[in-house]
């Protein structure tokens, strides 16, 4: 079994100016202690979810990336997720491809609808209003969810002929130069939901991601969700041992042998590979304790 883990809590207590040298060292000792992956949030303000106001320091995912990129060698990279309405998909698949062709090959696709949330019932100002992005319906980011897959396929295909969709049409999709990966950077479908999520990682995706958070309220019934996913496989022609099984926790590593033993459980279902994101922000003992269990982890 694969670990990768997310950096989505930067409230380090360190000036501004030492933000760089602090992810620096995190990212290096994460590539150097053979970690399969290095995640970030997409978002610009501080999520609930993290239990931190949201004026708490929230990098921007794809500067961060390139960053990331430039100071590791051989750990994957990606966002968990990008929200499908933050970013044009013209701009948001050459922004990856980028990412890809300058870190040799390394990059996922994290994609997602965003949350699940009506954006009429949103209490106070969330990140969409406050900078003024536009932020539709659940029902419409799935459409446009399903396009951008759609475009997605198509330029890393190579295949420049205009797509005319609901939400978006792009008169020539060229993408040169193309993902170092072939056919694709793997594209990671987030989200657990049974009749369009999990469908839409049959008919597009190469890995799922489901949740592990029930402190949280993000608990899924792995064995459940797993056999909705072969079934749409099943329906599309597709093999389900093709695809990636992933899952977000926030379990706590410092109890090395319940943490170990977490693990052993979760390979047992199914899955591949699992994205830590503890709470509170990394340091160096905690990181260095989830290294040392690593062989036993990938050896699952």
């Amino acid at each position: 079994m694969k670990l990768g883990i997310g950096i989505t809590d930067f409230s380090w207590p360190v000036p501004t100016d030492r933000l760089g040298p602090t992810v620096t060292d995190l990212a290096q000792q994460a590539d150097e202690s053979g970690f399969d992956s290095l995640w970030v949030m997409d978002h610009f303000f501080q999520i609930r979810l993290s239990g931190l106001p949201p004026e708490s320091p929230m990098l921007e995912a794809y500067a961060a990336l390139g960053f990331l990129a430039g100071i590791t060698r051989r750990i994957k990279l990606g966002t968990l997720v990008t929200s499908v309405a933050y970013r044009h998909p013209g701009i948001l698949l050459k922004s990856l491809t980028t990412l890809d062709v300058l870190s040799g090959g390394r990059t996922y696709f994290g994609i997602g609808a965003g949350a699940a949330i009506d954006p009429a019932k949103l209490e106070g100002i969330f990140e969409t209003d406050g900078l003024g992005i536009p932020f539709p319906s659940l029902s419409q980011r799935y459409e446009m969810l399903e396009e951008t897959l759609r475009i997605a396929h198509r330029m890393w295909e190579g295949d420049e002929t205009p797509f005319r969709g609901t939400h978006y049409e792009l008169t020539r999709p060229l993408n040169s130069p193309n993902s170092v990966q072939r056919p694709h950077p793997p594209i990671l479908i987030a989200g657990s939901g049974e009749r369009k999520t999990l469908r839409l990682v049959a008919r597009y995706g190469d890995a799922c991601s489901l949740f592990d958070m029930p402190g949280a309220g993000y608990a899924d019934d792995i064995t459940h969700k797993l056999d909705v996913l072969r079934a749409h496989c099943d329906e599309a022609g597709r093999d389900f041992d093709e695809i990636e099984k992933t899952i977000g926790t926030h379990l706590d590593p410092s109890d090395e042998r319940h943490f170990v033993a977490h693990m052993r459980e979760l390979a047992a279902l199914g899955i591949d590979h699992v994205l830590l994101a503890p709470q509170g922000p990394w340091d160096d003992k905690r990181l260095a304790g989830v290294a040392a269990v690593l062989p036993e982890i990938h050896a699952m």
